[in-house]
């Protein structure tokens, strides 16, 4: 039975029918509290054609020297992981 809402499918058959977006916004809201522990924040802006995933770094992450390595070592590798659909993710202003 699904956790979530008790709607009677298992949780593979849930996540089978999540759009790719869905999948990606609920993976960046899993990172998100771990960022926020170190008072920067992670925020979706858009998902390109090619599946880019373009998001926003912000409080202590914006200017950060460590910011590339966040992103590329912890978003996008745990993204690539969970979706491996996603191409790769870019930091935008």
């Amino acid at each position: 039975m699904c956790e979530k809402c008790g709607c009677g499918e298992s949780m593979n058959e849930a996540e089978n029918e999540m759009t790719f977006e869905e999948k990606v916004k609920e993976i960046i809201d899993s990172i998100r509290p771990s960022l926020q522990a170190h008072g920067g924040d992670v925020e979706l802006v858009g998902i390109k054609p090619d599946n880019t995933v373009n998001v926003r770094l912000q409080g202590a992450c914006q200017g950060c020297p460590g910011a590339t390595l966040t992103m590329k070592m912890g978003i996008e590798r745990i993204l690539k992981e969970r979706v491996p659909e996603v191409k790769q993710v870019v930091a935008v202003k």
